[in-house]
């Protein structure tokens, strides 16, 4: 499977803590280890002026040259992000690739006053996206991490760890993979 990266891109800061809370629930997720990439670098040429959100296909294409050089990065940023036929995205991933993002931007609405409800969504869709990136498709269990999220409710109400059959297919994926 090779290395995990977590990268925080955004505008503002992140907490540590939550940071660490998103570390440790794709450590859960994927078995395997997962750490903090530490680059300074932010996204260019991601903003789309007309619409004020950021592109997150663009924001993938900017992770692959600016992150690091060997196995799957997800950047985690406080922007609002879309893809052209979506008024917005909570992340997106290259499907067997090694980019992903997600947002917090539509994760803390409305206004939330417990920031572990912002962090524990926040994992939830990075266990989501990067099971993308590994190769897993959208699930039919409402339940499971790889469920679709239209809204903060299907977020709220999926949990943060992969279901039965999603976490055969990715052992079935991995089996599969050339081994290094």
């Amino acid at each position: 499977m090779g290395g995990l990266w977590l990268w925080w891109i955004g505008e503002g800061q992140i907490e540590r803590e939550a940071m660490e809370h998103v570390r440790l629930h794709v450590e859960r997720a994927f078995r395997v280890p997962a750490a903090v990439w530490a680059g300074q670098a932010r996204p260019q040429g991601t903003l789309d002026v007309r619409r004020k959100q950021h592109a997150s296909g663009r924001m993938l294409e900017w992770l692959l040259r600016e992150g690091p050089g060997e196995g799957r990065v997800l950047g985690m940023t406080d922007v609002d992000l879309f893809i052209p036929i979506l008024t917005f995205v909570f992340g997106e991933a290259q499907l067997n690739g090694r980019a992903a993002v997600v947002s917090t931007a539509r994760l803390s609405e409305p206004v939330l006053v417990d920031r572990r409800v912002l962090w524990e969504r926040l994992a939830k869709e990075a266990v989501h996206e990067l099971g993308h990136a590994l190769g897993l498709t959208h699930c039919s269990r409402p339940e499971c991490a790889m469920s679709r999220s239209a809204g903060l409710r299907d977020v709220d109400r999926k949990g943060g760890q992969l279901c039965a059959d999603c976490r055969t297919l990715l052992d079935q994926a991995q089996d599969r993979e050339p081994r290094t």
